[in-house]
Formats: structure tokens, sequence, C-alpha cells
């Protein structure tokens, strides 16, 4: 497929040779080696350096070429929309000529986790709860702050206090966080809210009590 693909036309680059080394790889070793590594999870540089000097599929792919890996991560950070468009491409092959008939198609879901933590995903159930939580913990706060202003006035009193009283400006200012997440999630269409990835969405897996923040990514193959 790539030995029949006209490089240029879907953007892959080369690389303008310096005047002094070894000339340069072409590039259509260099996709063939990224497409050998996405189609068998191989997507680290530097393992794909080691399978073109092992592997004996790709040694027959490469020509027994064994590029370094950091040629490896230029070429494909150089050709991102370009591995895009070639990808396409094969898709539109694989119609023509009929591989591709769109009589059957299956449909299967994955959830993968996303970078936002479960703490900063909400729902108004979660907030309620959390809510509650921390004015159980201001009254507590303020039921012992009364109890040490009724004792002897000592430093060791005042200090206590004193930190009794930034424990409860702190929880306060929590509460106040919440109530504004409160307020956005009434604009949420479905009711929650993620700070770190706003994408992201708390869904249920199959182990009992367990859950993911994260998206369910949906794959359809012909």
């Amino acid at each position: 497929f790539v030995d029949a693909l006209d490089l240029a036309a879907v953007g892959v680059g080369r690389a303008t040779a310096a005047a002094t080394g070894r000339p340069g790889y072409h590039p259509a070793v260099l996709l063939k080696l990224f497409i050998y590594g996405y189609m068998n999870r191989v997507s680290s540089s530097r393992r794909l350096e080691r399978e073109a000097g092992r592997n004996v599929e790709v040694m027959w792919l490469t020509g027994r070429l064994v590029p370094d890996h950091k040629t490896i991560a230029d070429f494909r950070k150089g050709n991102g929309p370009a591995i895009r468009r070639t990808c396409a491409r094969f898709v539109e092959l694989c119609r023509e000529i009929g591989v591709l008939a769109g009589g059957t198609v299956a449909i299967d879901g994955s959830k993968f986790k996303a970078v936002n933590h479960r703490d900063r995903n909400f729902t108004p159930g979660k907030v309620t709860l959390r809510i509650s939580h921390l004015e159980d913990s201001a009254g507590r706060y303020l039921d012992e702050m009364s109890r040490v202003d009724r004792q002897e006035q000592t430093e060791a009193r005042l200090a206590k206090v004193d930190r009794l009283g930034e424990k409860l400006a702190r929880v306060r200012q929590e509460i106040r966080r919440l109530q504004g997440i409160a307020a956005r999630l009434d604009d949420a269409p479905d009711g929650q809210i993620s700070l770190t990835d706003p994408d992201a969405r708390s869904m249920a897996t199959y182990g009992k009590g367990t859950g993911v923040v994260g998206y369910n990514v949906q794959t359809a193959v012909d």
C-alpha cells in the first residue's frame, strides 16, 4: 500500500539532506515502520528501533534498515496530519476494492480513564453530600470553640481558638466553592461537571461499587 501511495499527495515530507553525514531515510520506510507499530501496538520510537533490528517481519518491511529512535520520533512529530490522511486513503482504497461494503458493521465501546480525579467530578448528589459533611464539621468546630471559650484564659487556649477559627474559615470557604459548583450544575445538560477535563464523565464499570471518570469510546468495524 505504501509503495503505491503518492506520498506528496498526502503531505508526507522528506527531511532536507545535510551537507555531511549519511543520506536520509526514504519517508516510505519510516511510514511503513510507523504503520507496523500502530497495527501491533508498538508506540514507542525506541521499541520500533529495536524491532527493526531484531524482528524478521520488520527487517523485511524496511529492507533491513534500522532508523534511529530520534529519526522515528521526528518523522512522527513532523508528519501527523499526513499520517492521518494516509489512514483515510487506506479506508478509501478498501471501499474502492470492495473490502468495506457496509453490509455488516460491528460496534463496541470501551471506557478509558481521563486525567480527572473522582474528587474533581461533581454531580448534585456529590455536592449535597459534601456540603452536608462540611456543615457538620463547621458545627463541631463552633461547639469546640464555645467550650474552649468557657475555660480559663491562657495562651494555650487562645492558640487553640485561633487554630479552630482557621479551620472553620477553610470549611466555610470550601462550602462557598461547592455552592458555586452547585449553581453551575443547574446549567449542565447531563448533571455532571469535571473540573480538570471538562469533557470527562463519571461512568459505572463492571466491578461492584467501582467507576471511572473518563470516556466511553465507540469503535465501528466493517
